[in-house]
């Protein structure tokens, strides 16, 4: 279970950063070694979650769309100081009791 987290963690730090980066270069003018480094690192996200042990692709990538968020709500947070809400945490935690139903529950 540690090993899915943490590559759940590794995909959306690597996917956010990307988005990030590329942000940074589109949008707020930086150069273009940004786009670059953006467009690396959202390579790497797609090649991070293909480790995840799940049989389902679907399944993967579901779950990991409700980690995403709230990393998501966490990197506004640390990196652009947006403190969230009460409904940005809300649905952080909803999201996450989602994913642990995807994942975990008892299947044939």
């Amino acid at each position: 279970m540690l090993y899915a987290i943490g590559l759940f963690i590794l995909a959306g730090i690597a996917e956010i950063g990307g988005g990030y980066l590329i942000w940074l270069w589109l949008r707020e003018g930086k150069t273009y070694y940004f786009g670059i480094g953006g467009g690396l690192a959202l390579s790497l996200y797609g090649v991070i979650a293909t480790f995840q042990t799940f049989p389902s692709f679907g399944r993967v990538y579901a779950a990991y769309g409700g980690v995403f968020i709230v990393l998501s709500v966490l990197w506004g947070w640390g990196i652009d100081r947006k403190t969230p809400d009460i409904y940005d945490w809300l649905g952080a935690i909803i999201c996450i009791i989602g994913v642990s139903v995807m994942l975990f529950a008892p299947r044939n």
